[in-house]
């Protein structure tokens, strides 16, 4: 595949982004703790804008780690790990999460602190965080990664802030884990068929 193809279509790299993590966001336990936040809180505007920061700072540093992964790699060695990573990934989605605390131990401070602290501290090693990685090594330009993956976080997340658990009730989560599983299988399958460059 060309490298340039991604400059000559800019927003592809920022929509695959968008739309990987979102899926992959569906049903994980910073979902359920969007919802958690907002029936403790009850200020979305607060915890919207915590999971904006929280998720930028996150996902920047995921995304800088993916890039320089990506540079540390040879590009043979490099399209194996980001492809059997995907298909790792892929497994992972298959798996509902669960929240594990009650969200008796959140700060009770603001629901911005609140939410920025929870989410950043939630992300670390969760699988969008890894999806981030994974897309920062194989597409550019890093801008687009972050501002996708930030997007995708923010599109399974906002909704469940604003319209709480009657919509999380809703959510037809085990077809949303099989649709991201599809697509970071598709991923595998593509990195290991035509590399990454």
């Amino acid at each position: 595949m060309d490298p340039n193809v991604f400059s000559a279509m800019p927003l592809s790299t920022a929509l695959l982004s968008t739309a990987t993590v979102a899926l992959a966001e569906i049903g994980d336990k910073t979902q359920l703790l969007a919802l958690l936040l907002a029936a403790r809180y009850r200020k979305a505007g607060p915890i919207i804008a915590g999971i904006l920061v929280a998720t930028l700072l996150n996902h920047a540093l995921a995304a800088w780690f993916g890039a320089l992964m990506a540079q540390w790699l040879q590009p043979e060695v490099l399209r194996w790990v980001v492809a059997g990573s995907f298909l790792a990934v892929a497994l992972w989605t298959l798996k509902p999460d669960s929240l594990d605390d009650d969200g008796s131990g959140l700060p009770a401070r603001g629901a911005f602190l609140a939410t920025t602290v929870a989410f950043f501290i939630a992300e670390i090693g969760d699988k969008t965080q890894v999806a981030t990685v994974l897309l920062a090594a194989r597409y550019s330009p890093l801008w687009e990664v972050i501002a996708g993956t930030t997007a995708g976080m923010l599109a399974a997340n906002v909704p469940v802030v604003l319209l709480g658990s009657r919509f999380a009730e809703r959510l037809p989560l085990r077809a949303a884990r099989l649709v991201a599983a599809a697509v970071f299988l598709g991923l595998a399958v593509w990195v290991g068929w035509r590399g990454l460059g």
